[in-house]
């Protein structure tokens, strides 16, 4: 059974296309990769990879082999007219990071941009550690609290987002050790949330329901009721 909870924000991403969503946008994912060995014998899996712009990246820039895997068919289909246009050799695919059935150690690298705080932890990561090689690395950049809050603030925030739960570092670490996983290092931003260098691009479907358009509004309306609280870390991990 697949856990991940649904929410206006989420629909709001998909029918809006937005690319970059996640904490840094795609300036934070090139700066990632950077100090990553990635080249054109690299197996890339991008997990949650919505309208393909890390994935499309990763093939470009490194001439990676990249597969793309999301669970939301409207982002799906917008990946796809991503390397169609641009003409890259990116495999798509719908589906799930708790249940993906692909065999043991196919994979270099996995990384996920802001996913796994949406999906069931343990599941996906006992799937992305058994889906990589032996000294894979495995990156996540994914939405970490400073503090925790009270139960009602907590709820409003896992409502709008469609979250299960709200993490901090120590506790994602938790999570990455039973899962067995090495950390071999934490980055720790020091800029705001969202920073203004880095604005989402976007592929609007034709149509968007009319209550879609606030949820941006709200979005950042969270951001500073919750500012010093919400926040993001990007974890790096071998197998």
């Amino acid at each position: 059974m697949i856990l991940i909870r649904s929410s206006m924000y989420l629909d709001f991403l998909s029918k809006f296309g937005v690319g970059g969503a996640h904490p840094g946008g795609i300036h934070l994912t090139k700066e990632i990769f950077k100090t990553e060995e990635i080249n054109n014998t690299s197996y890339v899996l991008d997990v949650g990879c919505g309208t393909g712009q890390t994935a499309a990246y990763l093939a470009d820039r490194y001439g990676a082999k990249v597969m793309g895997m999301d669970i939301n068919p409207i982002m799906i289909e917008k990946a796809k007219k991503r390397m169609k246009k641009h003409r890259l050799p990116v495999e798509i695919i719908q589906g799930s990071i708790e249940n993906f059935p692909l065999p043991d150690e196919t994979f270099d690298v996995i990384i996920s941009e802001s996913v796994l705080a949406f999906a069931n932890k343990p599941r996906s990561l006992k799937e992305i550690f058994r889906l990589l090689k032996s000294d894979g690395r495995f990156i996540a950049n994914e939405l970490t609290v400073n503090k925790h809050l009270g139960a009602n603030n907590e709820e409003e925030i896992k409502r709008f987002y469609g979250l299960d739960d709200l993490l901090t570092e120590k506790e994602w670490l938790a999570l990455f050790k039973q899962t067995s996983f090495k950390t071999l290092h934490i980055y720790r931003p020091t800029h705001v949330f969202f920073p203004n260098y880095s604005m989402p691009e976007f592929h609007h479907s034709k149509y968007i329901e009319p209550q879609l358009h606030a949820v941006s509004n709200q979005h950042f309306y969270m951001m500073a009721k919750y500012h010093g609280i919400l926040d993001h870390r990007v974890f790096f991990c071998t197998k």
